[in-house]
């Protein structure tokens, strides 16, 4: 039996082992049907989509569910409000975010806040709040019968996707797309510039999608919430793990416990931990201009949103003591 076919026989093996769901097919991107647009609409990062679906479904007020969020990847266009309101579709945290900035220049009310699994980029201007609410990791994923190590520092990372590596030369490092806020985060998590990432780095795949490792040369990073979330069969969430495992980094490993109880490990290498945000236009949520539908959902310890910690659990999120605070503000 090859390398390939022995990965598939664990993966199934440990997927039955872990009790985890493997969904049949892909859910919905979109609210369902795609004119529910209920009072907000974000839009951004690949990472946080599942676990702001699943709020959309659990936070209300008494006009009903407030929260409409659209996937990072879909049809080419969204229509986000009832009234006009037809856009390209945001691909990752970055793309959410210049969405969110051109649709305050254009002063249409099309996109209420942007999703992010990255921090500010450019604090030339406090135009947005990035609000946490959440925390996140991110860790390498290889195929189950990879080559490589199961445990890899944050040197030998840097290696790997500069191109220089002299331990591990076969290595075939993927990237997420452009405009991701995973790849932003990974390359100043393992120390390294855009311009540093070298020629042998596959940088065209869709973030989280462990489909993408083809062989056992092959790693990418993945987020450890996202991983924990795509396996436990959740009715919304599509498996993109493939036959996927996450791996440790500086000998910590990147999730706790077994099954449906595994979790992300608080204590994992804390240059891979990072919050993940919703972002709001800071106008919209101080002074005469703010909107309390947007306040009440997103801001303060007692938001909405921050008192469904159950539900953002549900999807693989660590909890974070700063939920709801709007002390980061920047450009982009």
């Amino acid at each position: 039996m090859n390398v390939k076919s022995r990965a598939k026989v664990g993966a199934a093996f440990g997927a039955a082992a872990l009790g985890l769901g493997i969904l049949a097919t892909p859910a919905s991107a979109d609210p369902n049907p795609t004119t529910d647009y209920r009072q907000l609409a974000g839009v951004g990062s690949d990472t946080t989509q599942y676990a702001v679906n699943g709020l959309g479904d659990a936070v209300t007020n008494a006009n009903g569910k407030i929260i409409a969020s659209w996937n990072a990847v879909g049809t080419a266009t969204i229509k986000t409000k009832a009234t006009g309101c037809v856009i390209s579709r945001p691909n990752g945290s970055s793309a959410g975010i210049n969405a969110l900035n051109a649709d305050i220049t254009a002063g249409t009310n099309c996109i209420d806040f942007a999703r992010s699994s990255r921090g500010p980029a450019d604090t030339s201007t406090q135009d947005l709040t990035f609000i946490p609410f959440a925390k996140d990791g991110v860790t390498y994923a290889t195929d189950l019968g990879s080559s490589l190590p199961t445990n890899l520092t944050k040197a030998q990372l840097a290696a790997i996707y500069t191109c220089t590596s002299t331990e591990f030369p076969s290595a075939q490092p993927l990237l997420p797309q452009s405009g991701s806020g995973t790849r932003s985060f990974w390359l100043s998590a393992i120390g390294i510039t855009e311009a540093q990432v070298g020629a042998c780095v596959n940088q065209s795949v869709q973030e989280h999608d462990g489909v993408a490792i083809a062989n056992g040369s092959q790693l990418m990073p993945y987020s450890i919430a996202q991983w924990i979330a795509q396996g436990k069969g959740i009715a919304d969430v599509p498996n993109r793990r493939g036959e996927s495992r996450l791996r440790s980094i500086n000998g910590l490993a990147p999730t706790t416990g077994t099954g449906t109880a595994t979790a992300l490990n608080a204590n994992f290498a804390a240059d891979f931990l990072r919050d993940v945000y919703n972002v709001v236009p800071t106008a919209k949520i101080t002074g005469a201009t703010a909107n309390p539908v947007l306040v009440e959902t997103f801001v303060g310890s007692t938001s909405k949103v921050c008192a469904a910690g159950s539900t953002i659990s549900t999807y693989g999120f660590g909890t974070v003591t700063n939920c709801g605070s709007t002390a980061v503000k920047a450009e982009r």
